[in-house]
């Protein structure tokens, strides 16, 4: 899943849920579990999300809901190789990217 967000620094969490069609509870739910998620937050507790949490949690999306690894399964993952993990994860966004604009030039002849 490519989420497509507004540029801006900080996204609230249910601009972040509805990018990756899931419910708030999930998204803090995650936040939770997996400590490379630490949106900052605000005096009312409200939290706001960076660039680097989106990147996270498309990582952890791709891992749990696209490829089927169980919650402690994505965290061993992303422990033990998280380098190699976030390599692999760019080159198939990228392609991907790649083929949907090949599809669209196909489809245009």
């Amino acid at each position: 899943m490519r989420v497509s967000l507004p540029d801006k620094i900080y996204y609230g969490i249910g601009e972040v849920a509805e990018a990756f069609h899931v419910n708030t509870s999930l998204i803090r739910f995650w936040e939770k579990e997996f400590d490379v998620i630490q949106p900052k937050k605000n005096a009312k507790g409200n939290r706001k999300f960076t660039k680097e949490d989106i990147k996270n949690l498309e990582l952890i999306y791709h891992l749990v809901k696209e490829r089927g690894f169980t919650l402690e399964g994505a965290k061993t993952h992303l422990k033990e190789e998280r380098h190699k993990t976030l390599t692999n994860f760019e080159i198939i966004r990228k392609l991907e990217l790649i083929k949907n604009e090949l599809t669209n030039i196909k489809n245009q002849l």
